[in-house]
């Protein structure tokens, strides 16, 4: 099952209190390695965007005037989330709005049972401490120079990257399981030692040790 790194900003901290969403931002990952597929859009919330929200996201009303409305891109969203696993940092306040605006307009609903938060596995790994995805990022010397205001398809990036350290795991560069899945399976093998000089003892380890990060994390 793949994953996605998902993210949300809105025009306020409640969807009760009458705020939207005004950007989502999605990164799709096999096995937290960034497969290319991004689902990224900025919407229309369809009100004003109070002064506290612009300073945090930078997205005025008049700029957010002309884009997509929610109902016009809920049915894309959807497809891109369909049977994956998704990763948010403070889970609640992102699926609360997602989930109000899916609501508002008769779509089904996103199962918590497909979210990790990685909010509660970072409080669980350092207790007591500030575990914001700034302070994570911080922690894990992830470069932040970009992120002068909140932008959720940054976000989604800078998410991946800290989960990857939560896990304490090391972002895998080459996918094994696509090259053992491949009718060149012995010729990819040899061309894949050839470069790295590695074992097959090593290789066989290596996916043990990630399937087991991945199961013992996602499910």
């Amino acid at each position: 099952m793949n994953e996605v790194f998902l993210d949300t900003e809105t025009t306020g901290l409640s969807f009760k209190d009458g705020h939207r969403i005004v950007e989502i931002a999605c990164i799709e990952t096999k096995d937290l390695v960034a497969t290319g597929n991004v689902f990224h859009r900025l919407i229309n919330p369809e009100r004003d965007v109070p002064e506290s929200a612009f300073q945090v996201h930078g997205f005025s009303k008049e700029f957010l005037s002309d884009k997509e409305k929610f109902n016009e891109i809920a049915e894309d969203f959807l497809d891109f989330i369909k049977g994956k696993k998704i990763i948010i940092h403070n889970a609640p306040f992102d699926l609360s709005f997602l989930n109000g605006e899916l609501s508002r307009i008769k779509k089904k609903l996103i199962d918590t049972k497909l979210v990790i938060d990685s909010l509660d596995i970072a409080r669980n790994k350092f207790p007591g401490s500030s575990n914001s995805l700034d302070a994570l990022c911080k922690r894990f010397n992830i470069d932040l120079s970009n992120r002068t205001k909140h932008n959720a398809l940054l976000d989604c990036e800078l998410l991946r990257e800290a989960y990857i350290n939560l896990l304490d795991v090391k972002e895998p560069k080459f996918n094994l399981s696509t090259i053992n899945s491949n009718k060149n399976e012995k010729k990819n093998d040899n061309y894949f030692k050839s470069i790295l000089k590695i074992s097959e003892d090593e290789i066989k380890s290596h996916k043990e040790f990630l399937k087991k990060e991945l199961k013992k994390n996602f499910y």
